[in-house]
């Protein structure tokens, strides 16, 4: 069984890898100070879910090319 997710945070994070293709990397505290700049989180663990679902999206874009 794999980690579940809710479409928010899917949503929230396929659209910031859309908008800025180059800008996030496969480094999870990297990703948390760049959410801080590109989007308004209310919380951490909603910001922290979505760092770490944006490093699985670009592994798996790895993987399929």
């Amino acid at each position: 069984m794999g980690k579940v997710r809710t479409v928010l945070i899917k949503n929230i994070s396929k659209e910031l890898v859309e908008k800025y293709p180059d800008v996030f990397s496969k480094n999870f505290e990297e990703n948390k100070k760049l959410l801080d700049k590109y989007l308004e989180v209310d919380s951490k663990h909603l910001r922290n879910r979505i760092s770490g679902y944006i490093i699985n999206l670009l592994k798996n874009k790895e993987k399929e090319e």
